[in-house]
């Protein structure tokens, strides 16, 4: 139901859904082994579309942790909604990333120590992009990181005008093979 409801998506909004399949556990596994979960008051979570890295976070996060999900398309949304609205601490928004810094406002958050993306920076205008990507360097704190996940290494290069650390893996066992971009400020 999931795969068919992402690929139908797919097929009538390509530039935000950028993938025909939800990720991959093992892709959601290693983007999230990189978050502190012991330590972390505050993960947003970018383009969270059908909630494959979402339900790993609720599992792993500690219960007084936020967590924030920002979704673009209103089927994601809806979805993400019926399946985790009940969720302690967590606050889904239907909106872009670019506008997180006045959700956080609005939520009265000043600290985010995690960003996970499924944001499709290959697919979104550039100027989308790098305004999404001001906005996090803005919200993240000094020892933050950011960690999104391309199928291909295009916008490496684009994200280093960002991000002074910058660490790229590739997980293959995901429908295609992604790139994990680790960033730090």
């Amino acid at each position: 139901m999931k795969n068919i409801k992402f690929l139908t998506q797919y097929m009538t909004n390509p530039r935000t859904v950028g993938a025909v399949l939800p990720s991959s556990k093992y892709l959601s596994h290693k983007m999230l082994d990189k978050v502190n979960f012991k330590a972390a008051t505050c993960i947003i979570e970018y383009g969270s579309g059908t909630g494959a890295f979402t339900k790993e976070i609720l599992k792993k996060r500690n219960k007084d942790t936020i967590i924030i999900l920002i979704e673009y398309n209103k089927e994601f949304f809806k979805l993400l909604k019926a399946n985790f609205e009940h969720e302690e601490n967590l606050f889904i928004i239907n909106d872009s990333a670019e506008n997180i810094e006045k959700h956080l406002c609005d939520l009265k958050i000043t600290s985010v120590d995690f960003i996970v993306s499924g944001l499709p920076f290959a697919s979104l205008p550039t100027e989308m992009s790098e305004r999404i990507l001001t906005n996090t360097l803005k919200i993240l704190d000094q020892n933050g990181v950011f960690i999104t996940f391309q199928y291909t290494k295009c916008k490496i290069s684009f994200m280093e005008q960002f991000f002074s650390t910058i660490n790229v893996e590739k997980e293959y066992r995901n429908v295609p093979p992604a790139y994990i971009l680790t960033c730090k400020k």
